[in-house]
């Protein structure tokens, strides 16, 4: 039988390759898009969606403990865990089913199977029917990636978790130990700790969330730490002793020392590799690095008409980057002119409690870039609606080029922030100096207007502190 023939292939139906089949369609390609397990991905069945809908529990949870602080009464305060998870759950399927929808809508053809290319312009997928062919002249390559397990802390879904078996948890644990705390372990650290779990997060770097502005990353340990958590950084779990059905005892090392401490739980969140394997990449000449595919500014990988988009491509593994490289490629293969992604205008948002969220260069690192900085910063104690809310712990901090007034980076936490960086985010693609963000009047009670007083400190011209 010949293979039925496209304009492009998609190999993976997560925010990436959904997204350029759709784009794609848009721009009058003929597309088929092969996925192995669930249209949306990852992330909208096993990663942000669900995430989200378990921390939103959460932090009702939270509020409702704080009740009298707002003249209300709750009473006989408790969670069904069950109860929870069902409700993430139902809102992973609801947004997948909407995926499958927006297929049929743009007449993209589904195949669901596993994907290989046994030569330039071919995919070959195994479904539960058999082995079909498809040809095209462009492929791209959006096939996610999965969690990374140390030798010794594999996850075996009953005393060592990974993040699936955290967003169907069997129980509720008692003594958790999340090891790792990048945006997927201080998230589910934030979940259980928050229903009551006594949580224990250990970090091999100096600080949690080790990626952020340092004072951001000191701001969210104090908070973490007032919340109950136990934070160890600079510090490396070396083995696991585990006890089916009774728990397990961490060795855990500090300063070259090691200890031990007995928890039920361990989440291993020690990040990501690319599923490139089982794919026929290396025959085809595709450079893999650590695990992910070497491209170019424009995602192209070195091999006439393949293309590689998200997290097999490489940092920053962010759902949205992989929706824009999407778009960026289909444009690019319909012929189009494309501007390539500046992963300096990327934001990044951890949903913890409290959020944070940030964009462009850590203060650090701007002076290592050789910049003169001048830093502006507001607290949330300053600002009406936080106080209003009854959320005034939180900081907004900007950084600028002291000589042009370039927005260098901002950094953010607090309730909220994962929304509020967006207006920064929008600053930095327009190319926007201090001056214009001095001039832009922000909308009154509200918690932007601490992003305008974060400019205004910069250049001493704060107002309400």
């Amino acid at each position: 039988m010949a293979a039925q023939t496209f304009d492009l292939i998609v190999i993976g139906a997560g925010p990436g390759g959904y997204v350029a089949a759709i784009r794609a369609t848009q721009l009058g390609l003929k597309v088929a898009i092969v996925e192995r397990e669930n249209l949306g991905g990852i992330c909208l069945n096993w990663g942000c969606i669900p995430t989200k809908a378990l921390l939103r529990s959460a932090e009702v949870f939270h509020l409702m403990h704080r009740a009298s602080e707002f003249g209300l009464k709750a009473e006989g305060l408790g969670f069904d865990l069950a109860a929870v998870v069902a409700r993430s759950r139902g809102v992973a399927k609801q947004l997948s089913g909407g995926i499958g929808h927006l297929m049929k809508k743009n007449k993209i053809t589904v195949f669901m199977g596993a994907a290989t290319l046994p030569k330039p312009g071919v995919v070959s997928v195994r479904t539960d029917k058999g082995t079909e062919d498809l040809s095209a002249k462009s492929i791209v390559l959006a096939t996610g990636a999965r969690a990374r397990e140390l030798p010794g802390l594999e996850a075996d879904g009953d005393l060592v978790w990974t993040y699936r078996h955290a967003l169907q948890p069997k129980r509720m644990p008692k003594r958790l130990l999340v090891i790792g705390s990048g945006a997927i372990g201080i998230e589910f650290a934030s979940f259980f700790n928050t229903l009551g779990a006594d949580t224990t997060v250990v970090e091999v770097m100096d600080r949690v969330l080790p990626v952020e502005d340092a004072e951001i990353s000191a701001f969210a340990r104090k908070a973490f730490v007032k919340q109950g958590m136990t934070i160890i950084e600079k510090a490396a779990v070396k083995k696991l002793d585990r006890k089916p059905g009774i728990g397990v005892t961490a060795h855990i090392e500090t300063d070259g020392k090691t200890a031990t401490q007995d928890f039920d739980t361990v989440i291993s969140a020690v990040g990501i590799v690319g599923n490139v394997e089982d794919l026929g990449l290396e025959a085809l000449g595709v450079r893999i690095d650590r695990s992910h595919v070497v491209t170019d500014e424009f995602c192209r990988t070195g091999v006439p008409g393949l293309y590689a988009i998200g997290d097999i491509a490489g940092a920053p593994w962010l759902a949205h980057k992989a929706s824009h490289e999407g778009v960026m490629v289909a444009e690019l293969i319909a012929g189009g002119h494309p501007h390539p992604i500046k992963p300096g205008s990327i934001a990044g948002c951890t949903y913890c409690q409290p959020q944070v969220a940030s964009v462009g260069l850590t203060e650090a690192k701007a002076k290592e870039a050789g910049h003169e900085v001048r830093v502006g910063r507001f607290p949330f104690i300053g600002n009406g609606k936080a106080i209003a809310l009854g959320e005034a712990e939180g900081l907004v901090k900007t950084v600028f080029d002291a000589k042009t007034g370039e927005l260098l980076g901002a950094h953010m936490i607090g309730a909220e922030v994962t929304e509020l960086i967006q207006g920064y985010v929008v600053g930095r693609s327009l190319e926007t100096t201090e001056a214009e963000l001095m001039e832009t009047v922000f909308p009154h009670p509200t918690l932007s207007e601490m992003m305008h007083e974060s400019v205004l400190d910069a250049w001493g011209r704060a107002l309400h502190i």
